[in-house]
Order: C-alpha cells, then structure tokens, then sequence
C-alpha cells in the first residue's frame, strides 16, 4: 500500500496538474470540464488521470504515474480509488496495447472499434493514424471491486 492520497482534483489547483504533465508527459493538457483524480503525497502530484466528458459516457485519459514511482502498483491503487468516478456514466479508455491487461485487472473490458460510440470511433482512428497502438476498452461496472 502507499503512502499517496487518492482524491479528485480541487479547482484552485488546476494549474499544477499540466505542470506535472508538462514534466513527464508532454502531449498529456488536462482541460477545466475534465473530471481530474490524482495521488499525491508531500512531495506533491504523483499520479493522476483524466476524465474527459461527453453527453452519454465519458473517457477515461492521460494516466500517469510519476516515472520514479511506476511498477508499484500506484496506477492501480489510483483506479481503485476513482472509481466511483468510472461509475457515473459509461466509461472508456483507449489502453496503450501493453497496457490492455493491466486494465483488464481494474475491470475494463476490450471491445471492438464497432462497439464504440461514433465520437469515440472517430478518434481512436485518429490516435492511431499519428502512430499509436491503442485498444478500445470499457469499465465493466459488474466487475465492481473494493
């Protein structure tokens, strides 16, 4: 178990979650109308993720664990912990292909592009036409564990 708390984001401290993007992953800008977990201990942000909001589901995007922290199971501890957020409405991911089962273990479930909705399809396809290898997944909220 680690020493982080899990917990969403406050609104006054919005600016230092893209500054932790900004630091160990680049491409990852969180937005204001996104729902924002993080794990933090007293050195500051050590993980967090994203929920970006659609009409009908939401998806979940740019998880990340700080570089010197990662394989200790902090990825998983964060998802445990915001899980309530991924029960609020149908939610995705699109899951690095390496990473598939490791969100299979948090209780997501692979899918086909076909089983996406339209929005979701769109932009798989466009993540993947700039290089990325990615796998379309859905929360199983059966699965509920914890």
């Amino acid at each position: 178990m680690s020493k982080l708390s899990f917990h969403p984001l406050e609104p006054l401290r919005f600016p230092l979650i893209n500054r932790f993007y900004k630091t160990h992953y680049p491409a990852g800008k969180a937005k204001k109308d996104e729902a924002i977990w993080i794990g933090e201990d007293n050195k500051g942000i050590q993980a967090c993720v994203r929920f970006k909001q659609f009409e009908d589901f939401q998806l979940l995007t740019g998880m990340l664990v700080h570089p010197d922290l990662r394989s200790q199971g902090l990825g998983a501890e964060l998802l445990a912990a915001c899980q309530s957020q991924t029960m609020v409405k149908p939610c995705y991911c699109f899951a690095f292909s390496y990473l598939e089962s490791f969100y299979q273990s948090a209780g997501f479930v692979t899918l086909t592009d076909n089983q996406l909705p339209e929005a979701l399809r769109t932009r798989i396809n466009r993540y993947r036409q700039s290089g990325k290898t990615l796998t379309p997944m859905l929360y199983d909220q059966s699965s509920s564990v914890k």
